[in-house]
């Protein structure tokens, strides 16, 4: 099923190429034209950047004009655009095509999974332009091999290529150094994709284990196929020298230009493999010393309100209106359907009264005002809480306040809380001398009334320290304080 769903949107091309209102397409063999258009793609294709859309359209288009000579260029133009955009899936979300398929596990239970693929992707390069690259999945099918070893296939490609070569079958022999350069590319596209996987994140791939022992083999691999494609295209230079038939000479001429290109990509990917080290070392180092992402908030008193409050009224309310506009985000209009909107119009008129109906006399009581904590609360808390020297746990402090009274205890617990995440803008804007700071010991407490996390108290000076607070507190040593 996997690879019945990699040729699939091909077919579906010329299965829904009747559906084209903007060209009669009967004519055009549009799986050709994706094979095509892969086939420009993938050659096109180096380490660093992909093929350019704007040539593999102009090129498409050329072979799409060899279909129907009699259609115009512009038609030419929008049948290889079509192509091309249902190979990269254009109008879905994530760009992939899926395919459901079903095993049969162990215990005989038939479980369905869903296989996402991707055949034409586009991708960034080091120019900051938007290239067109190839996958494994649109290499496979233009090879016809699925689920092959990609660099047991090459080898497998290349002697093929050097044995019809011998026996002086140079048709046969360019559609194998073909698929010998197919294979090149698609080795090369699977370490780049190891490469800028690391760049991302280098916990993501194996560089203990894995990774060394690939770019071994790819080194071997390497030096291998570069002797084999030099000795190969020895033998087809001394084929089209020693030919005197013309067609079998361009042929041979065909093969060198493609051993060539399979020997610059295999060079290419070379000089990338002796540098990968030195990139995971330094991606190593940039992802680990690199700053943690800031986002910067909104300080609604004092880079809002404050400056609002000294502006004529006239321009803070088009200021405060135009904040809230955008930070209140878009707004949902509704949207009238037919069958409620005729229903409104039959239904009839409520009766209307000239001067409304009558106004009750609203019941007006005094609010009586409860302080939750009194005068005395807040005074034991502010002693409890007077912080200057040394930090103490809050597990200590609720402890000392339950033995005052339940009400201090729980103002204590209140202003603690607080002080987890205090507003330091608000109190430097108050003009406060200092504030009350919290921070997690890591350490938890229970109690008949309280239980949590339990945190560390102290007293942090927000201004020059006073004569109070400049005393040398080196001696003090706190038992309390978290090592």
């Amino acid at each position: 099923m996997k690879a019945l769903a990699c040729t699939a949107p091909l077919q579906a091309l010329d299965d829904n190429k009747g559906s084209l209102r903007w060209a009669d397409a009967e004519i055009y063999q549009l799986a050709e034209v994706a094979l095509h258009t892969i086939d420009q793609v993938t050659v096109s294709m180096d380490f660093d950047s992909g093929a350019d859309q704007d040539r593999v359209l102009s090129q498409t288009a050329r072979f799409v004009a060899l279909q129907a000579p009699a259609r115009s260029d512009d038609e030419h133009h929008k049948i290889a655009l079509h192509v091309l955009q249902r190979l990269i899936n254009v109008g879905t979300v994530d760009r992939s095509f899926s395919q459901v398929y079903g095993t049969v596990d162990s215990n005989g239970v038939y479980q369905r999974f869903t296989f996402e693929f991707n055949l034409l992707v586009e991708r960034a390069g080091s120019d900051n332009r938007i290239y067109l690259r190839a996958t494994d999945e649109a290499i496979n099918v233009l090879v016809g091999a699925l689920d092959t070893d990609v660099q047991s296939a090459q080898i497998a490609a290349e002697v093929k290529l050097e044995n019809l070569i011998k026996r002086g079958r140079l048709a046969e022999a360019k559609m194998a150094a073909e698929q010998a350069r197919y294979r090149t590319v698609q080795y090369g596209e699977m370490l780049r994709q190891l490469l800028e996987a690391t760049t991302r994140n280098v916990r993501a791939v194996d560089w203990e284990h894995e990774v060394p022992l690939l770019l071994g083999d790819a080194l071997d691999h390497i030096e291998q196929r570069y002797n084999a494609e030099h000795h190969i295209l020895t033998n087809i230079s001394e084929a089209r020298d020693q030919s005197d038939d013309e067609q079998h000479k361009q042929r041979a001429a065909e093969l060198v230009v493609i051993v060539r290109d399979c020997i610059r990509r295999h060079m290419q990917l070379q000089k990338r493999l002796l540098t990968a080290g030195e990139l995971f070392r330094s991606e190593q180092d940039r992802q680990q010393f690199v700053e943690p992402p800031r986002t910067a908030t909104i300080d609604l008193h004092g880079q809002l309100l404050t400056p609002m409050l000294g502006l004529p009224i006239r321009d803070a309310v088009e200021l405060g209106t135009s904040f809230f506009r955008d930070a209140g985000g878009l707004k949902r209009t509704s949207a009238l359907s037919l069958p409620s909107f005729v229903t409104r119009l039959l239904r009839p008129a409520p009766e209307r009264q000239r001067l409304g109906s009558e106004i009750p006399e609203p019941e007006i009581q005094r609010a009586e005002d409860h302080a939750p904590f009194s005068v005395d609360d807040w005074n034991t808390t502010d002693a409890l809480l007077s912080l200057h020297r040394r930090p103490r746990r809050l597990s200590r402090l609720l402890a000392e306040a339950e033995e005052i009274s339940p009400a201090t205890a729980a103002l204590l617990l209140h202003r603690a809380v607080h002080a987890f995440s205090p507003q330091i803008g608000q109190h430097i804007d108050r003009g406060d001398p200092h504030a009350l700071i919290a921070v997690r010991t890591g350490d938890e407490f229970d109690t008949p009334r309280f239980g949590g996390d339990d945190l560390l108290l102290q007293i942090a000076l927000l201004g020059p320290p006073d004569d109070a607070d400049s005393h040398d507190t080196d001696g003090l040593a706190d038992e309390e304080t978290p090592s």
